[in-house]
């Protein structure tokens, strides 16, 4: 019997969004169960950690959205066809970490000559440092022209997709420069099954 999935996030795209591409990519049925702000502090204790994500699997609870990701991709064959691919895979999840992380502090500053600091290193300096070495492990797998490892999607090209709208929330244009990862996200916004759900998607802002 299959399980029973249930994804508990805010009704934003955020950090539950790479969950519920993998859903799509893998046309598995689950409940996608968002909340208002107003909402979360009485399901806050219900939490491992008081955070979220959460998956819950058959009522069981797991936090901590890449765990989350790995677990899913795992169970529909998007992690990775060997332990090497796997671990690249793991590499790229992790970078997108890195990358999306100096986001926060831009979102949080409320002083606008530091905001502005803030966003011009990390459009100018952090965001294409990361941007062209993902360009250049795109290109030497089959020259850029699919995915970032092997030759099927994997986990790794739906946690780069699901970013996108962390830099572009920190950079204008960040893929202007960067030709094959705008070819690339437009690959894999035109995959049958993640346009479908991108047209049926709730429309927020993040």
């Amino acid at each position: 019997m299959a399980p029973k999935y249930k994804l508990v996030y805010y009704d934003s795209k955020g950090r539950g969004e790479l969950a519920r591409l993998l859903f799509a990519a893998a046309e598995v049925e689950y409940e996608d169960y968002r909340f208002k702000e107003e909402d979360w502090p009485k399901l806050k204790g219900d939490t491992p950690f008081g955070q979220v994500p959460v998956l819950e699997v058959d009522g069981k609870p797991l936090a901590q959205s890449n765990a989350i990701a790995r677990y899913l991709a795992r169970e529909f064959g998007l992690a990775g066809k060997t332990a090497w691919d796997q671990a690249q895979v793991d590499m790229i999840v992790e970078t997108m970490q890195d990358m999306g992380n100096p986001v926060i502090p831009i979102w949080l500053c409320k002083n606008e000559e530091e905001k502005a600091k803030l966003t011009k290193t990390y459009a100018e300096e952090t965001l294409p440092r990361y941007m062209e070495a993902l360009q250049k492990i795109l290109v030497a797998n089959t020259e850029g022209k699919g995915f970032f490892v092997g030759d099927e999607m994997t986990l790794a090209d739906l946690a780069l997709f699901a970013s996108f709208d962390w830099f572009e929330a920190g950079a204008k244009n960040p893929l202007e420069k960067f030709p094959k990862l705008q070819e690339f996200k437009d690959r894999i916004a035109s995959c049958p099954k993640i346009a479908a759900w991108l047209e049926k998607r709730p429309k927020t802002e993040f």
